[in-house]
């Protein structure tokens, strides 16, 4: 699973998140919000944690959690983990490669001819950098 700071600069540089069953987040809430679950990950199911499209935006209903007081957070409040098949498929076309160096995972891509490789002991990891590397050259 990648960190979530890496998650945080995924979203920074435009990975836009359309939430579905099966991903995983944490609450990222501004800094004066001091709440521990922010560590903790969640995962959107349609029996606890549902996104649901408002006039204002999509937000992720809290269905039936007694742990806190939190009925539902916006989707800016929350930080999107991708995983390693979410990573690929975001990759799309530019994607060539994952191969294992030692004790470490090397992603690689090609943009505009270019060859570009990522390592990270964790090969989600790996698969984010590339995709932060590939979102920021479309900036």
């Amino acid at each position: 699973m990648i960190t979530r700071e890496l998650a945080r600069d995924l979203r920074d540089a435009g990975l836009v998140w359309h939430p579905a069953a099966g991903d995983r987040f944490q609450l990222d809430l501004p800094e004066h919000v001091e709440l521990d679950v922010e560590a903790d990950i969640f995962t959107v199911s349609d029996m606890t944690i549902e996104a649901r499209q408002t006039p204002t935006g999509t937000i992720l209903a809290f269905n039936g959690t007694t742990e806190w007081a939190l009925d539902s957070v916006t989707i800016a409040d929350a930080v999107w983990l991708p995983d390693e098949e979410q990573l690929r498929r975001l990759l799309g076309g530019t994607f060539r490669a994952l191969r294992r160096v030692g004790d470490t995972f090397v992603v690689e891509i090609e943009v505009l001819g270019e060859d570009m490789s990522f390592e990270h002991p964790d090969p989600d990891e790996a698969y984010g950098k590339a995709l932060l590397a590939l979102l920021r050259r479309a900036q």
